[in-house]
């Protein structure tokens, strides 16, 4: 198994949020709190001296994903051929018989519920649909800076020989998020 993953250049993006609103589009995801792509503003400092960044947020496919272990309903599954994770929302049971445990036990906040009674879960997949069909997600194709990138891990990693740790992100050893990075390194002192 080759484990699929994100590649983020935190040098290149600029906040832009054309991922997000790409993937909002892509996924007709009305206007509203559910984002499977949320761009993070990092900032420190004062005027003079600041230090501004942006991380991408979407669902990092963990190899021990923890919404995999909290779901009671099994609706959660990582696909043993790439790592995946994906949701089964017929039978995710929804937020009036789940007390969003998914979402609590993930540490980057990947799983969102939209504000309609009953919300099922819903995240990124990676595009698995355009990732089938030998495209990239939609994300990557919509990144002006291509900042972004997604392929197995291993072949990220040393094409682009990052790190697992980037301003606003912290790796966690439990859950091990598909992601690498470059990051953009603050030199302000505290």
């Amino acid at each position: 198994m080759s484990q699929i993953g994100f590649y983020f250049d935190q040098t290149r993006c600029t906040g832009c949020n054309t991922c997000s609103v790409a993937c909002k589009d892509w996924y007709n995801i009305d206007a509203g709190p559910v984002n499977l792509m949320r761009v993070k503003v990092i900032e420190r400092g004062k005027f003079p001296d600041l230090f501004a960044a942006h991380l991408i947020c979407p669902c990092y496919h963990c190899s021990d994903p923890a919404c995999v272990k909290a779901c009671p309903a099994q609706a959660i599954t990582r696909r043993d051929s790439d790592g995946i994770v994906v949701v089964d929302h017929e039978k995710c049971i929804g937020t009036e018989e789940c007390p969003e445990r998914c979402l609590k036990a993930c540490p980057y906040d990947a799983p969102q519920f939209g504000p309609e009674a009953d919300a099922k879960m819903v995240k990124c997949d990676l595009c698995l649909g355009r990732l089938t069909e030998g495209k990239k997600p939609i994300c990557v194709e919509a990144c002006p800076m291509m900042a972004i990138d997604v392929g197995p891990l291993d072949e990220l990693k040393t094409k682009h020989a990052g790190s697992q740790e980037a301003e606003g992100f912290k790796y966690s050893k439990t859950c091990k998020p598909s992601v690498v990075f470059k990051p953009k390194t603050c030199t302000l002192k505290d």
